[in-house]
């Protein structure tokens, strides 16, 4: 049995080191499914004036707080082009690694630092600035996370007055804004259904999955953004997504450079938190009934919008006509894994941008920083709502190694 044994051991390990040098060979470049890309590349944005922007940008929370951030340094280049007529949602996670701690905390100026460094850049904007939170926002969950992110809400309307906080006070939401005529924003709390526990309590007698489909209903004659932290679709660590590299080395989850190899043991933490699940992923109960919920309202819109943070990269997917986004890359970056029923994604800082323009075409851009401070490079578009396009599902498995730039 011990030859067994280690046998098995020893054919795990040169299996996962296999797979770790084809991830090698991947990771942190753009990758485009076939079908998405050789149709974007044929078919150019509209000759239409733009007539609104929205900017979708997660997981801020650990931005440079001296000298440039470059996710900062490009939001703030597209705000200067945007103008008034744009908007900048926030998909929570503003502050890392646990939101705005009391006041007698020896770690209270370092948060505050890193949420002042996002709000001074829009000093100057004429737009809208709406924030949300997330789970590092709650404290990670723990019981006294409302605390923190009351705390958090009071600091960005002392600092930015004209920004909005959503859904305020803690509340878990549906609450919407009109941002432009046509275009409307709901924000969801998804915190509020995995946190532990003091959360407001919505108003007796109200489900916030029956509002949200009220909603919905009644703006199907516009073009709606449902933005939460959490995604509904992941090819990521959230979503069950691990690398090989953190099979045989797992203790690099919590520091990267802790190279101890612990085959088969190792694979524990990544295979509990794709079956199990800690209270962050999809696989954990919480979550599971959150996603499922909301998948459930959401599949009966084409079109919809659904707009994420969590984890901390670009995804896009075309799911049974809806568009999910997975816009945390504001701040950090962390693996995510190419095919299965994804469209794009990129393992790189940035921040997706959405075009609403005259003939009521809305399209999709990932904005990335680029060599040089401040200038960005735009590294995939895609129309959201053009009735002519053939959305074949993409085929898993393709790997794209060349980078796409949209003209």
């Amino acid at each position: 049995m011990g030859y067994v044994a280690a046998a098995l051991v020893a054919l795990l390990s040169v299996w996962l080191l296999l797979r770790h040098w084809r991830e090698r060979g991947y990771r942190r470049r753009v990758w485009v499914a076939p079908h998405y890309r050789a149709w974007t590349e044929a078919t150019p944005p509209p000759p239409a004036s733009r007539r609104f922007q929205v900017a979708l940008i997660g997981d801020t929370g650990a931005v440079a707080t001296t000298g440039m951030d470059p996710v900062l340094s490009l939001l703030q280049g597209w705000l200067q082009t945007a103008g008034e007529h744009s908007a900048v949602v926030l998909l929570g996670d503003n502050v890392y690694p646990t939101g705005i701690p009391p006041q007698h905390s020896p770690r209270r100026p370092a948060a505050e630092q890193r949420l002042l460094a996002q709000l001074r850049i829009f000093e100057l904007y004429s737009g809208q600035v709406i924030y949300l939170s997330g789970n590092h926002d709650w404290n990670k969950g723990r019981p006294n996370g409302l605390d923190y992110v009351l705390r958090q809400q009071a600091l960005v309307q002392e600092h930015l007055p004209t920004a909005h906080f959503l859904p305020a006070d803690g509340y878990p939401g549906p609450v919407t804004r009109q941002l432009a005529p046509g275009v409307l924003l709901v924000v969801l709390n998804t915190q509020w259904w995995v946190q532990q526990g003091a959360r407001p309590l919505p108003p007796e007698g109200t489900s916030p999955f029956q509002e949200l489909l009220q909603l919905l209903r009644q703006n199907q004659h516009q073009q709606v953004i449902v933005a939460g932290h959490h995604p509904l679709y992941s090819n990521a660590i959230h979503g069950g997504k691990f690398t090989a590299r953190q099979h045989l080395f797992p203790l690099t989850t919590v520091h990267k450079r802790a190279y101890l190899p612990l085959p088969i043991l190792g694979s524990m933490l990544p295979v509990y938190r794709k079956v199990v699940g800690a209270a962050e992923d999809m696989a954990h109960p919480r979550y599971r009934h959150l996603r499922r919920r909301l998948l459930r309202v959401l599949h009966q819109f084409p079109n919809i919008i659904y707009a994420a943070g969590h984890d901390h990269n670009l995804q896009y997917f075309c799911q049974q006509g809806g568009h999910y986004l997975v816009s945390g890359a504001g701040s950090k970056t962390a693996f995510v894994q190419q095919g299965g029923h994804a469209a794009f994604v990129h393992e790189h800082k940035g921040f997706f941008a959405l075009d609403f323009y005259d003939n009521q075409e809305v399209w999709l851009r990932a904005l990335e920083p680029g060599t040089s401070p401040g200038a960005g490079q735009e590294v995939f578009r895609w129309p959201l709502t053009r009735s002519t396009i053939p959305l074949a599902p993409a085929p898993a498995g393709f790997a794209e190694k060349s980078r796409f730039r949209g003209a």
